[in-house]
């Protein structure tokens, strides 16, 4: 109950708190939506659609009303989009964009910092009550982590434009090709979480605790030689000639490699 803005105005510090930090996001968006708007690069209508439909559909991160999921859930999340934006900057450097380079940058600054007050919060549960914060880590691990985007729509892609796609899966693809954010980056940021809150040094004495700890401990290695297959298959792919690309409308339609 502590966790909740009951009247969506609520003076308590958890209420304050949420609605600052949506505030700051909003901001993050904004910003980007200035740069896109202004960079004159993309198809500003395609993409203010996209946004729309995807605040209209919602998201199930799958945290059951449940805080330790939620605190969980917003750790992993906030790192993951440190990195990403951390990575757009260093691409960016690299092609010349200063601009975008210093908005990723201290966007990737913010999300760090909210990273910070999550996972504080998340050891605070590891201190008090280590079997329900243990099983709560490994009931997200083992759902995955959705992100923001997952039901992301620009009613083209899947339909006239690309036929059978689903535009989250080609989007991430393309992100994890360029290594924005990767399935490397999903282990390393699992592996971090395992240590930050010192999972390995938890002391059970069976039952459901302690396999949630011998899995959580494993789970990065696991994710690796998945991000090996996944990786040796592109490969292959290349070296037979396959060819697979998807057009995105965001970018005038034009089609960009899947492999």
């Amino acid at each position: 109950d502590g966790t909740r803005d009951e009247t969506g105005a609520s003076e308590q510090p958890w209420a304050h708190w949420t609605r600052h930090w949506t505030a700051e996001e909003n901001r993050h968006g904004d910003l980007l939506n200035k740069y896109l708007y202004l960079s004159g690069r993309v198809d500003m209508r395609s993409i203010e659609l996209t946004i729309q439909n995807l605040i209209g559909s919602g998201l199930d991160p799958q945290l059951e009303n449940n805080p330790y999921l939620c605190f969980v859930y917003t750790s992993f999340q906030e790192r993951a989009t440190k990195i990403s934006h951390g990575n757009t900057a260093r691409l960016a450097t690299y092609y010349g964009d200063h601009a975008l380079a210093k908005i990723c940058g201290v966007i990737a600054a913010d999300e760090g910092r909210h990273e910070a007050a999550y996972t504080n919060i998340v050891e605070q549960f590891f201190k008090y009550d280590p079997e329900g914060a243990v099983l709560a880590f490994y009931d997200m691990m083992k759902k995955g982590i959705v992100m923001p985007a997952h039901f992301v729509d620009d009613g083209w892609h899947g339909e006239a434009g690309n036929p059978g796609h689903n535009l989250f899966t080609d989007y991430a693809t393309v992100a994890d090709l360029i290594g924005v954010y990767t399935t490397t980056d999903y282990a390393d940021i699992v592996e971090h979480l395992v240590q930050r809150w010192n999972v390995a040094d938890l002391r059970f004495t069976g039952g459901e605790a302690q396999q949630a700890q011998e899995y959580l401990c494993k789970h990065a290695d696991r994710i690796r030689r998945l991000a090996d297959l996944q990786m040796e298959r592109r490969l292959r792919e290349r070296k037979r000639g396959k060819a697979k690309q998807a057009a995105f409308s965001w970018i005038g339609k034009r089609e960009v490699s899947l492999l």
